[in-house]
């Protein structure tokens, strides 16, 4: 992402949570780019600092959700920051179809994402 982030690329990195690719997730990031996951045991969740760590953070995110995903996503970018909107759809250990509306916040500059912060 640019320091001016576009529509076109937030919604790129919005719908790659979909593609259960964590490599695709962590191309987004700068080198030195921070994930906050939204759960975790610290005051933000998981914390994940620079690109490999971003990458394992995403791959333990689609372990424990293994038939989740992201819908109704409804983006919005304000010069370099960028705010989702969205619906996550999964199943829980019942079996039961589960949805948790959410938000994430983006920060970016040198072309790539530095602090997404999920919110439920």
């Amino acid at each position: 992402m640019s320091k001016t982030m576009t529509l076109q690329r937030a919604t790129e990195f919005g719908l790659a949570w979909n593609s259960r690719d964590p490599d695709l997730v962590a191309s987004f990031f700068a080198d030195d780019g921070v994930y906050h996951a939204s759960v975790g045991p610290d005051r933000l969740g998981n914390t994940y600092l620079g690109k490999e760590e971003i990458r394992k953070g995403a791959k333990a995110f689609f372990e424990r959700f293994p038939d989740g995903r992201f819908e109704n996503l409804k983006v919005v970018v304000a010069g370099d920051i960028g705010s989702f909107e969205w619906d996550f759809v999964a199943t829980d250990a019942s079996g039961k179809s589960v949805t948790t509306a959410g938000c994430d916040l983006l920060a970016a500059g040198r072309h790539c994402v530095h602090r997404p912060a999920g919110k439920r």
